[in-house]
């Protein structure tokens, strides 16, 4: 399996999505259930958001936490000093588990970053237990991300290069309302819920929003490195102005949504 989300650092990222994802973990665990005793794959951990707070949210029995990127998988690591935690690379699509081995599996903000993201709902459903449960999360990045919606509509009205992006992140996998849910019932999960989480993003500044993307991290910064100088310059200036939107540079807040579905393995 391979991802489309772009990682050059931990820190990167840890700004960029990182204290969104642990805004978001809450909310979640609530909505996937979770209880004492019982054993957790985390499925594409990143840097932990996940993984850590399902370690403070009951008495779990395990943990296993896979991420396909090594960068995520060593900071993950340098951060973990609780037994019940095992972290390693792994694929999604191929994961090195048993089946029935857990109570539940989950994935946060993963799946629309893998190309073959009925395949690693499958996965999941393989390693989870009769009676367990399967749960997921991803952003809405058509209609519920309105802070990143404003970087990709700028520079798509700037460029093609810029309106493929925005073609590309707008339709990534398990997007759309009602697409969790139809690839959980294909893949033969029962009782399937799907519901929006919302969180906001608070940025203090056009700096605190726009640095790790600046740095190439994301799909969005990815698009970015590929710039020349002049288009960088053009970009950064659009964007800037677009966050500022005629008012002094400062904090800024967006509402986000994330797509949630869970159902139960038979």
């Amino acid at each position: 399996m391979t991802s489309s989300f772009n990682v050059h650092d931990a820190s990167g990222y840890e700004q960029l999505m990182g204290r969104w994802s642990r805004r978001l973990a809450p909310f979640f665990i609530d909505f996937a259930g979770l209880a004492d005793g019982e054993k957790v794959v985390d499925v594409g951990c990143g840097t932990g958001s996940l993984t850590f707070a399902l370690a403070e949210s009951a008495d779990l029995a395990e943990i296993a936490a896979i991420d396909y990127s090594p960068v995520f998988v060593e900071a993950a690591k340098r951060r973990n000093d609780d037994q019940r935690i095992t972290i390693r690379q792994a694929d999604a699509c191929a994961m090195p588990f048993e089946d029935g081995t857990f109570d539940r599996a989950l994935a946060l903000l993963v799946l629309h970053f893998v190309p073959e993201a009925g395949r690693a709902v499958a996965e999941m459903r393989r390693v989870v237990r009769p009676g367990g449960v399967v749960a997921a999360a991803v952003w809405d990045h058509f209609g519920g991300m309105p802070g990143m919606r404003m970087m990709v509509d700028t520079v798509a009205a700037l460029s093609e290069g810029g309106r493929q992006l925005r073609e590309r992140y707008c339709w990534q996998p398990m997007m759309q309302p009602g697409e969790m849910k139809h690839a959980f019932v294909a893949q033969g999960l029962t009782g399937v819920v799907e519901t929006e989480l919302v969180i906001r993003m608070d940025y203090q500044s056009f700096d605190d929003y726009w640095a790790p993307i600046a740095a190439g991290e994301g799909p969005l910064g990815k698009y970015v490195a590929t710039l020349d100088p002049a288009e960088r310059a053009r970009v950064d200036a659009a964007v800037r102005d677009a966050y500022q939107a005629g008012r002094p540079d400062g904090p800024r807040s967006f509402a986000n949504i994330a797509w949630a579905c869970r159902g139960a393995v038979v």
